[in-house]
């Protein structure tokens, strides 16, 4: 009896358009062969076949970059956005800062004992006995 296995997770199953690629994939692999084969024809001549060749591919590598990577669900362009405002323009340590209630209560508490010293060291100077706490 034939089976279809299926995801547990939906979410990743992106729909297909043309020769099983997304929307996405198409676009940018048309951008691609928009930008490399046009400098491939116009400078096989002046430069050589290869060095051509290789400027081509050159050149057609971001376009197949932004169309295949994907980082948590994100697409290239987030990602490397991300990293630039994380990196560049807010650069530094974030650190996470909460307020110790339990210190702010044990300084209290040391300031209460000092002052309660302190009035009990006077006490027994005015009136020359010991006080027993």
């Amino acid at each position: 009896m034939a089976f279809v296995n299926v995801p547990k997770d939906l979410s990743k199953i992106k729909n297909k358009a043309l020769f099983n690629l997304t929307v996405r994939q198409l676009v940018c692999f048309g951008a691609a062969a928009a930008i490399g084969i046009p400098v491939y024809i116009f400078t096989r001549e002046p430069i050589g076949g290869t060095t051509a060749a290789l400027l081509m591919i050159g050149l057609m590598l971001p376009c197949f970059f932004l169309a295949m990577f994907e980082k948590d669900g994100q697409p290239a362009e987030k990602v490397l956005r991300n990293f630039i405002r994380t990196r560049i323009y807010f650069p530094g340590k974030r650190p996470y800062k909460t307020e110790n209630l339990y210190e702010l209560l044990e300084k209290e508490g040391k300031s209460l004992a000092k002052q309660n010293t302190a009035k009990t060291q006077t006490a027994t100077v005015k009136t020359g006995k010991r006080s027993v706490i």
